[in-house]
C-alpha cells in the first residue's frame, strides 16, 4: 500500500499524545477513588471482566481515529477492479479470402456470428464500434452503446478485392483518437512533413504554439479502450500492418488479432484464375506483441465466438492501483459508531 499524501502521515503523531491523555485521565479517576471510600468499594466490586471491558469502547474509538488520520494520506493500493476499456473496436476483414470455407460456414459468416456473440455479451456501458477493411478500410459504425445498430452493420459486410490489414488498424485508431494523422496510400503510413507547396488560401496557417508535439507513451497504457482485429492476416495492399501497430503502440492503444482461418488454407478460383488463402499467424503474432495484446488462434466458429468470450472477460477485470481513502473512511466510521454503541449499552454513556 501506498499514499498519495505521505506528508499527511505526520497526524499519525496525534495517536501517542491521544492514548497518553486516555492513561491521564484514568490515574487521575483513580486517585479520586482512594479518596472517596464508596468509589473505591464500587471498583472493589466490579470484576476482572468489567473493569477490562470498560477500556473496550475507548480502544476501538482511538483505532477509529489513526484509521482516520490515514485516510487523510490517500491510501492507494493495487487491486482487481472492472476494467476502464469502455470503448472496444471490431475491425473485421472483408477481403475476398475470407469466402473461404476451412472455417464453416466460411471464414467471414463465422466471423459475423462471433462478433454478433461478442455484441451480445457486452454491458451496457461498453460502446463499440465496427471497422471493416478489404482493399480499403472504413468506419461502417461509430462507437455507439446501441446493440441493433452495431448487428445491422455488421450483416451489411459485402466481400471485396484486396487486404489493407494496416488501414484496418489505422482507421480503427482515429476512430479511438480522432486527431491522430496517417497516410494510407504509402507504405510508411506516418504523415510525412511538407515544406513550402501550395495551401489553400481558406485555410490559415497554424500558429506555431498550436501544434502540440506528439509524444509516445507506454505500449497498453491507454486504459479506457481496445481494438480487436479479425482476419486471415494476408495483407496485399495498404500501408505495413507493422508500422501501424507501432502508432496505435505509441498511443496505448492495445490490437487484440484473432487469427481466422487455417494454415494450410483453402484454394480459392474465380474468372481462370486460383490463388491459396493462407492464415498468416506470424503477421498477427507480431502486431499483438508490438502493442502489448495477445494473438488468439481460430480454426472453427466454435473457436471463434470463445476466443469473443475470452476477450470479454479479459478486458473486464484488471488490476490497478487504486485510492481506496473511502473504504479507510467507511472503516474509521465503523470503529467510531460501535464504540459509541458499546459505550451506551455497557455503561449508560458513549465513552
Amino acid at each position: 500500500m501506498t499514499f498519495l499524501w505521505p506528508e499527511m502521515l505526520f497526524l499519525l503523531l496525534l495517536a501517542p499524545l491521544l492514548l497518553g491523555l486516555y492513561l491521564w485521565l484514568l490515574r487521575r479517576k483513580k486517585k479520586a477513588a482512594v479518596r472517596y471510600a464508596s468509589l473505591a468499594m464500587v471498583r472493589e466490586a466490579m470484576g476482572p471482566a468489567q473493569r477490562m471491558r470498560r477500556h473496550i469502547p475507548p480502544i476501538l474509538f482511538l483505532l477509529s481515529i489513526i484509521v482516520m488520520l490515514l485516510a487523510v494520506a490517500r491510501p492507494a493500493a493495487v487491486v482487481t477492479l472492472p476494467s476502464m476499456n469502455e470503448t472496444v473496436i471490431l475491425a473485421i476483414d472483408v477481403s475476398g479470402s475470407m469466402r473461404a470455407n476451412d472455417v464453416q460456414p466460411s471464414r467471414l459468416a463465422a466471423a459475423q456470428a462471433a462478433a454478433r456473440a461478442f455484441i451480445e455479451d457486452q454491458p451496457q456501458n461498453t460502446r463499440i464500434g465496427v471497422v471493416s477493411f478489404a482493399g480499403t478500410a472504413s468506419l461502417v459504425q461509430a462507437p455507439t452503446r446501441t446493440k441493433e445498430d452495431l448487428l445491422a452493420a455488421i450483416d451489411r459486410f459485402q466481400l471485396q478485392r484486396g487486404t489493407a490489414v494496416g488501414s484496418g488498424i489505422l482507421v480503427s485508431l482515429k476512430a479511438l483518437i480522432p486527431e491522430v494523422e496517417f497516410d494510407l496510400q504509402s507504405d510508411n503510413p506516418r504523415p510525412t512533413k511538407r515544406e513550402g507547396g501550395s495551401r489553400s488560401l481558406d485555410k490559415q496557417q497554424p500558429a506555431p504554439n498550436q501544434a502540440a508535439e506528439f509524444r509516445p507513451v507506454a505500449p497498453g497504457s491507454y486504459s479506457s479502450a481496445v481494438i480487436i482485429l479479425l482476419t486471415d492476416g494476408q495483407t496485399t495492399t495498404g500501408p505495413d500492418p507493422i508500422e501501424s501497430a507501432k502508432m496505435a503502440a505509441e498511443r496505448g492503444v492495445r490490437v487484440f488479432t484473432v487469427g481466422v482461418g487455417t494454415v494450410s488454407g483453402e484454394i480459392l478460383g474465380e474468372e481462370g484464375w486460383s490463388m491459396r488463402v493462407r492464415l498468416d499467424e506470424d503477421a498477427l503474432k507480431d502486431i499483438a506483441k508490438t502493442t502489448s495484446a495477445q494473438y488468439f488462434y481460430a480454426g472453427t466458429a466454435t473457436d471463434l465466438t470463445n476466443i469473443y468470450k475470452s476477450l470479454n472477460s479479459r478486458l473486464v477485470m484488471e488490476k490497478k492501483s487504486t485510492e481506496i481513502t473511502a473504504l479507510f473512511a467507511a472503516l474509521a466510521a465503523v470503529l467510531a459508531v460501535l464504540s459509541a454503541m458499546l459505550s451506551m449499552l455497557w455503561f449508560n454513556r458513549i465513552l
